[in-house]
């Protein structure tokens, strides 16, 4: 494995058997898993160029299991690594060889659905697109919708800010998180929003989404449900060149238009999409947009019109209007289906996540076909076009060392790029282990040392997802004295059960 993670203790790994033991008297029956077999399939998340074995693996299926094993493991100070589906782009869930990693997969219910409040309850485990299933009947829909989300859990779209195609007019889970149920590494419950609007006070709400697992475990998720759109059309514009497209996306949200969802696919991915899907994408042009307007019909059909002259004046060549339901889903499968889709022509891929000005599209767009050459290996490029978040898709073949050396080159010269030009490391896949080292681009070390103060007040001991989001480990105590004073709990305005 290329990256560096924490080296295993060795006093830990040399109590294994009596851990797993007092573990399964926390989770009875299969709630434990020891063999090499059975924590196979646990080794790697969808980052799958890095893979290690965890030492034990733990499923449990209530909080008070939660809170019992992460006790457990705080008072004999061993290291834990939340997953959820493990549909995680960035290594967010790899796990540790001297770890416990904690499975969210069994908490798996709705728990309520509020239509009155526009509020839905689920644990963690429940999937993206199962919360817009049990909501749909009555006409509503859970809008971050990333394209792993018929797979991807809630609580994993906590953990990393995960997005979708229409976080551009509806945001990311951030903006649609109402409530957490939290357990710390201590054990103890922390409950933070609820169904109402807002909280008072600090933004811890704010705070844990996107912690990627490193300062608490969720356990129960509230997330605002949207009213279904009156009318949704999709149009599909075909370019000449990625410049074209990429001019086009920035005419778009200059005319103040923000489309429901605004993607762009260049001629590899539109080739393999369509291959795969048949969604009747153009195959003679270099870039494809898909243009999703909603909202009443006539706003729509004006917005129509108006999108299709800033297509026109952006040179053009295919444009293409849904005009029926059916149509418009078929639009979106193809792009839904383009990771997948490009693993038909590749034995493997490097899925990268950057976030970049949309007024810099044409131009990294440029350098990175400049960098397919300089590095020897393809990009197809599939991504969130209208705020920049974009999703290079590295081509390489694992079974060649050196393919994967050029692989990460290729990466992180991409984020550094995104940087360069005004942008951020990630858009929606978090840091993990893919960013890690790479966090010094965007941060010094004041900034860095901040954050891990941030990390200290809720998990001092450093036991949570260790390795992950920090180039470099330290001890609490090396980052200016984080403690308790006469007993009091750091943050004790959260509320505690």
């Amino acid at each position: 494995m290329s990256v560096a993670m924490p080296g295993p203790k060795a006093e830990i790994l040399a109590r294994r058997g009596e851990i797993a033991k007092a573990l399964s008297r926390i989770v009875p029956g299969e709630g434990v898993i020891t063999d090499p077999d059975g924590m196979r399939p646990f080794e790697t998340d969808g980052l799958t160029a890095y893979r290690q074995m965890p030492m034990i693996v733990v499923l449990p299926e209530t909080v008070e299991q939660v809170q019992r094993v992460l006790r457990y493991c705080y008072d004999n100070e061993i290291r834990v690594v939340p997953r959820g589906s493990g549909t995680s782009l960035s290594g967010g869930a790899l796990p540790l060889a001297d770890g416990v990693l904690l499975v969210m997969s069994r908490f798996n219910k709705v728990l309520e659905v509020d239509f009155e409040n526009r509020a839905a309850v689920v644990q963690p485990g429940v999937t993206n697109l199962a919360i817009t299933r049990a909501v749909e009947h009555r006409g509503f829909y859970y809008a971050p919708d990333p394209s792993s989300q018929i797979a991807c859990s809630i609580g994993g779209n906590v953990a990393e800010n995960s997005g979708g195609v229409h976080c551009l007019k509806y945001g990311l889970t951030t903006n649609n998180v109402l409530g957490l149920e939290m357990v710390l590494i201590t054990g103890e419950i922390i409950r933070l929003g609820g169904k109402h609007l807002d909280s008072e006070g600090y933004d811890f709400l704010g705070l844990m989404t996107g912690s990627e697992g490193l300062l608490g475990v969720v356990t129960e998720v509230t997330v605002r449900i949207l009213r279904s759109p009156e009318t949704a059309r999709a149009l599909l514009l075909g370019f000449p060149t990625n410049e074209d497209a990429g001019r086009c996306v920035g005419d778009i949200i200059g005319a103040g238009i923000i489309p429901g969802g605004m993607e762009m696919m260049d001629s590899l991915a539109i080739q393999a999409a369509e291959d795969f899907v048949h969604a009747g994408y153009p195959l003679d042009v270099e870039a494809l947009l898909i243009v999703e307007l909603d909202g009443p019909g006539e706003e729509v059909h004006e917005l129509i019109e108006r999108v299709e002259a800033i297509a026109r004046d952006n040179n053009a060549a295919n444009i293409r209007v849904s005009q029926s339901e059916e149509e418009r889903a078929n639009f979106w499968a193809g792009r839904k289906a383009a990771f997948p889709a490009v693993g038909r022509i590749s034995p493997d891929y490097y899925c990268m996540d950057g976030t970049i000005p949309r007024k810099a599209l044409p131009k990294v767009l440029h350098r990175m076909k400049e960098m397919e050459t300089e590095f020897d290996l393809r990009v197809a490029n599939v991504f969130h076009a209208g705020d920049g978040n974009l999703h290079p898709l590295i081509l390489y073949d694992a079974n060649d060392s050196d393919q994967l050396e050029r692989a990460e080159a290729f990466g992180s010269a991409i984020l550094k790029l995104c940087v360069e030009v005004g942008g951020v490391l990630t858009g929606e896949h978090g840091v993990g282990v893919e960013k890690r080292d790479l966090m010094g681009e965007m941060f010094n070390e004041a900034d860095l040392a901040q954050q891990e103060r941030v990390k200290c007040a809720f998990d001092a001991r450093q036991l949570l997802n260790p390795g992950k989001v920090f180039p470099e480990l330290h001890q609490c105590a090396e980052l200016s004295r984080m403690h308790v004073h006469k007993g009091q709990l750091p943050f004790p305005d959260i509320p505690r059960f």
